[in-house]
């Protein structure tokens, strides 16, 4: 029997819905109006590791009373984009990164906020300071001049303040604050793209995290996308004033903590939605392990006096969601549909809201609390445990929330 050659006799092509059809698929493809999210960028989305939706979501317990929503809003509209939180050895603060570029510090009801520090000379009222505009795409384009301060640390021996700027690198200031002092900005002779978060060794050295070398933060979302997985997590050692890579191919590295022994640090894979430990001491030295896979895309990662886990949790993760991790061909057309971004989440299911979570060293869940309806907060960065209650941070709101604890 003789086989029917669809293109030879063309009946395929000359059917008017089939050629409107891959006309139209060609021209998304091709986007050449650059009007979808990802228009105009070299787009090259990959599969990436990340654990079943239905293992994870099936698993993870649920906060039915969203406690968090019971939070109460502090400093509103008066700290802009607060992502870390930090409190100096004396337990004055907090002390927390704007998006305008500054950190500043809590004084009191009768002094309020003040200027402690900026991470370059550029800084200038002038050209950075935006207030509530601070956290829009009005700051995006002043934000490489300015700086955008993102993890915070004390070293509580010597009250220095050390600062990941996402453009400045790490840096280091004062007890007495002012303009900080670049430590880094590259490693193995290329710039540090993207510097998120640190935390101090006893030793003194000094690990953070690189999200990516091909995106900076305000293009951020791009990484989250395509699922590339170029980050790091790099060690600063300041007697030699070296920089090291740790770990290298990593999905959105974010949130850094060390251990209570230190034997240990935990950073968050924001991408994957996964905890990750990295052995510094005993026989796994320099090995990883996945500790915890979360049920949202976290952020940064901070220790309690207990030595327990608060983990900041933009949640949740959709089975839509998990289609597109794994099938790249289909991100690749997805987000070149010229339909806004925030309608695109939501024909994936997606509703952004907050869950923190409280876990072991060992990923044991020992507290979830949850803002189902986004009263305090729609995106969370941070969660400190401190005087008697939790701080919480966020990058994309203009207030903190506090939640008294336990």
């Amino acid at each position: 029997m003789e086989k029917k050659n669809f293109l030879k006799d063309e009946t395929f092509l000359q059917h008017p819905f089939i050629l409107i059809l891959a006309l139209a698929l060609g021209f998304v493809i091709m986007d050449p109006l650059q009007m979808g999210p990802v228009g105009g960028h070299e787009f090259k989305p990959v599969k990436h590791d990340i654990a079943p939706y239905k293992q994870v979501m099936e698993s993870w317990p649920r906060d039915n009373h969203s406690r968090l929503g019971d939070g109460k809003l502090e400093f509103v509209d008066q700290v802009f984009g607060p992502e870390s939180l930090e409190f100096d050895g004396l337990g004055h603060g907090p002390y927390t990164g704007l998006a305008d570029g500054r950190i500043v510090r809590w004084m009191g009801q009768a002094v309020g906020w003040q200027t402690f520090a900026t991470v370059t000379s550029n800084w200038s009222e002038k050209v950075c300071a935006r207030g509530v505009d601070s956290t829009t795409y009005k700051q995006w384009k002043h934000e490489k001049w300015c700086g955008r301060p993102l993890g915070l640390r004390f070293n509580k021996e010597s009250g220095d303040l050390y600062i990941a700027d996402a453009y400045y690198g790490l840096l280091v200031v004062g007890p007495e604050g002012g303009l900080a002092t670049p430590l880094t900005t590259k490693v193995d002779g290329n710039p540090i793209m993207f510097a998120n978060d640190l935390d101090i060794h006893k030793n003194g050295s000094i690990f953070f995290t690189d999200t990516s070398k091909r995106y900076n933060r305000v293009n951020h979302f791009f990484i989250l996308l395509e699922g590339e997985a170029t980050g790091r997590l790099l060690r600063y050692d300041p007697p030699t004033k070296s920089t090291h890579i740790v770990l290298d191919g990593l999905a959105f590295p974010n949130g850094v903590q060390l251990s209570k022994d230190q034997t240990f640090l935990l950073f968050t894979e924001t991408t994957n939605c996964r905890l990750v430990k990295y052995w510094l001491e005993g026989p796994k030295t320099g090995g990883t392990e996945v500790v915890a896979d979360l049920p949202g895309f976290p952020d940064n990662v901070r220790m309690n006096e207990r030595g327990e886990f608060w983990v900041a949790i933009d949640c949740c993760r959709t089975a839509g969601q998990e289609v597109l991790s794994n099938n790249p061909w289909i991100r690749s057309v997805y987000f070149r549909l010229p339909i806004p971004m925030r309608f695109l989440a939501r024909m994936m299911g997606m509703r952004m809201y907050t869950v923190i979570s409280l876990l072991s060293e060992k990923g044991e869940i020992l507290q979830v609390l949850e803002d189902q309806k986004g009263d305090v907060m729609k995106l969370v960065s941070e969660v400190r445990e401190a005087q008697g209650k939790l701080w919480i941070g966020t990058v994309a709101h203009n207030h903190i929330a506090t939640l008294p604890y336990p």
